[in-house]
């Protein structure tokens, strides 16, 4: 196994090369400082006056000005076509948390396709920060400190059943499946909730108000061993 290209016991932020905004870039880094961009995330970093400290991708959207002012030794080129930037660059990481920015919001597919990697990469401790709230991927159990009110939605990837407590309307007895039954727009009833899954395979949606409560709750989850 390949040593990772970043390891750091701080946290990662993760660009992309969707858009985002200097307050965005801010919130992400001050509670994961270490700056890593996926391709072209890196324009946006150095747009935004942050140098990465390192540039991992195939390279087929980093600007040659981008090319010309990040050294060398910080850009990493992964060469294959299979997976996406952003899987890429997640696995070529190690480190207790990562938010991701530029990954949803402009393009359906990459979108998509970053929530598939949530998936596959469950092992990772990676939020995925849109517009207006975030995504993650769910643990076997989970214990969000919430408000009542608030909404909640779960997305399921592939085939998952679980329980919960704290929420209006209970997962007990649900079989959830992408292309039958889904959990959007479920509200929190309690000021704890807690989630409890059969299989990996669920996403976990919150406002972005409880960024901080959900990263307390992953890193006190226990996490699956890498494949």
């Amino acid at each position: 196994m390949k040593p990772p290209i970043v390891q750091t016991d701080r946290g990662i932020t993760l660009a992309g090369g969707g858009p985002f905004g200097r307050r965005d870039l801010s919130m992400c880094l001050s509670r994961a400082p270490v700056p890593v961009a996926a391709d072209s995330g890196a324009d946006r970093l150095l747009q935004l006056g942050v140098m990465p400290e390192a540039v991992i991708g195939d390279f087929d959207s980093l600007s040659d000005a981008a090319r010309s002012r990040i050294p060398r030794e910080r850009q990493h080129v992964v060469a294959e076509q299979v997976t996406t930037d952003f899987d890429k660059a997640l696995r070529s990481v190690s480190a207790p948390l990562i938010l991701a920015l530029g990954f949803a919001g402009a393009r359906l597919d990459h979108g998509l396709a970053a929530m598939s990697t949530l998936i596959a990469r469950i092992e990772r401790i990676c939020i995925l920060i849109g517009p207006k709230d975030f995504v993650f991927a769910a643990p076997a159990r989970l214990e969000l400190d919430m408000a009542p009110g608030e909404p909640l939605s779960l997305f399921p990837m592939t085939k998952v059943t679980g329980i919960s407590a704290g929420l209006e309307w209970p997962i007990h007895g649900i079989d959830f499946a992408p292309d039958g039954m889904i959990g959007t727009s479920n509200r929190v009833v309690a000021q704890r909730v807690v989630l409890e899954f059969d299989a990996p395979g669920m996403l976990v949606i919150l406002p972005r108000r409880r960024l901080d409560a959900a990263i307390r709750a992953l890193r006190s989850a226990p996490r699956p061993p890498a494949p």
